[in-house]
């Protein structure tokens, strides 16, 4: 046990010292809200995401297949392909980011996807869940038509885009992908998220079960709808084949690496290592991950997780602080009969909750780890109060110090009432026999930051709750074997007069 005791205690004193220099980065912490592009007439840069779907429309994206490097976990940089919506880069600027750009859309629009290729193979796309896709003229592939390779000679000559045009005839999560060798290419890099929005749309997910949309609550009145949303996008690579690959593109007379004999060294959240991660959103020396993981909540909110596997392995995607309710797969409602819903468990034995009517579909499954297959897309449900805890998680504060003035009345929104006015049930030791993490606010009540001794904690200026978020399978928890890294994030509750920001 002695041993075990130190092996943590190292682990977590090197998780500190590593995630010490994000304390600026996070402060204050920013949502990390599901980010994308919405598209337009295809006339200037794509638009940013639809803040409601009111009816179908016609949106239209240009991407560039192109190649980059992208940065590791441990500082260093590789050699990927990606997507840009930048069609003016040329093939030297390296301007594609990891995964591709999220495509957010509405559920009827007619969806135009116009692909240009800077890669010195042919290129395509894919779009897995949507029915009846068609093809501009191209060069015919296995499964779609091929965008040519890039002709590098004196004069180089860019091939001819190929369009793609499809009606997103329903809502849900998922993705697009290379269609030409994807055991190569998606490895590489081409690969990113598409997001379909119910016609509607008011922070629901697939749908208004039954409840008229003029009286919709936007957080909770239907069985798919949320406060916030944020997207788990799971890959992983291999150094060394991309290293091969990027030294057989420079010169073609060296054989390129084979595929089919992969090792996974690298483990990617929205294309980025832990704890790269929990670094803001379009952080500027990750010019080609734009993506973070960190997602952020209130006390009684209901989190959308959308996660999409996108590599070649299964991910048990495993998040601390209580189970999720899986309500939809591969963009499929997990339900007997359309519309049929039950009240939200979560909700129960709190009235300002119950008195929402949150609903969940019928069949929604609720686990602590969710099974990520390749290929397949998950829609989860997440929620945290405190119930259950047995002590009063704003007990720093007046009104809930267990006492005369401790009562019914003095309970915050959403919190428990059957641990208000509870004592917290130990006496923490003292400062010189705990290790402390980086997300430690000095204080075990949320919203209160504690004195920490010098250079310790920081990077929870807020006083939130944090929990890890992480695979389960734990190599998987590093960079080239190196922990901490790899798919690892955290989820911070922040108390709700915290001043935290979250879209």
């Amino acid at each position: 046990m002695a041993g075990e005791n130190m092996k943590m205690n190292t682990q977590q004193t090197l998780l500190a010292t590593v995630l010490a220099p994000l304390a600026l980065a996070l402060a204050p912490v920013a949502g990390a809200k599901v980010t994308g592009i919405g598209g337009n007439d295809g006339s200037t840069a794509p638009a940013l995401a639809p803040a409601s779907c009111t009816g179908p429309s016609a949106r239209a994206f240009d991407l560039t297949a192109r190649a980059g490097h992208i940065t590791l976990g441990d500082g260093n940089s590789l050699y990927v392909w990606g997507y840009s919506t930048d069609a003016e880069a040329t093939p030297e600027s390296g301007v594609m980011q990891y995964p591709g750009p999220t495509m957010i859309v509405c559920e009827g629009d007619t969806v135009t996807v116009t692909l240009h290729n800077q890669l010195p193979d042919n290129v395509s796309i894919a779009f897995p869940g949507q029915a009846g896709v068609t093809t501009g003229a191209g060069a015919p592939g296995l499964l779609t038509n091929e965008v040519l390779k890039y002709a590098v000679g004196a004069v180089p000559t860019p091939p001819t885009p190929v369009t793609y045009t499809f009606v997103a005839s329903r809502p849900g999560t998922f993705q697009y992908q290379s269609a030409t060798q994807p055991e190569v290419q998606m490895e590489m890099g081409l690969v990113g998220a598409l997001i379909v929005r119910p016609q509607g749309f008011d922070n629901v997910a697939y749908g208004t079960y039954g409840v008229a949309a003029a009286a919709r609550r936007a957080y909770a009145s239907t069985a798919s709808g949320y406060d916030v949303e944020y997207m788990f996008f799971e890959s992983e690579m291999d150094r060394a084949v991309h290293e091969a690959m990027s030294e057989a593109v420079r010169d073609p007379a060296i054989a390129r690496p084979n595929f089919a004999n992969l090792k996974q060294t690298l483990w990617f959240l929205n294309g980025r290592n832990g704890p790269d991660t929990m670094i803001e959103v379009n952080a500027a020396w990750l010019p080609n991950q734009p993506y973070n993981a960190l997602a952020q909540m209130h006390p009684g909110d209901r989190l959308l997780m959308r996660i999409i596997g996108a590599g070649r392995d299964l991910h048990p995607f495993h998040h601390h602080g209580n189970n999720a309710w899986v309500i939809a797969r591969d963009g499929r409602v997990l339900e007997s009969v359309p519309n049929s819903a039950v009240a939200y468990p979560d909700y129960v034995g709190i009235s300002d909750l119950v008195s929402r009517n949150a609903t969940l579909p019928n069949q929604a499954v609720s686990n602590f780890t969710i099974q990520t297959n390749p290929g397949s897309t998950y829609d989860a449900l997440f929620t945290w109060t405190g119930r259950g805890l047995n002590w009063d998680v704003y007990a720093n504060r007046p009104g809930h110090v267990p006492g005369a003035g401790c009562t019914a009345a003095t309970r915050l929104p959403f919190e428990d009432p059957a641990s208000h006015c509870q004592v917290f049930p130990v006496a923490l030791p003292e400062q010189q026999s705990l290790t402390f993490g980086g997300l430690w606010s000095g204080s075990q009540y949320l919203g209160q930051v504690d004195p920490l001794p010098p250079l310790q904690g920081g990077l929870n200026p807020q006083g939130g709750f944090s929990f890890m978020w992480h695979s389960h399978t734990e190599r998987e928890l590093t960079n080239d074997d190196i922990f901490p890294g790899g798919m690892m994030t955290m989820l911070i509750v922040q108390a709700a007069d915290s001043g935290a920001t979250i879209e």
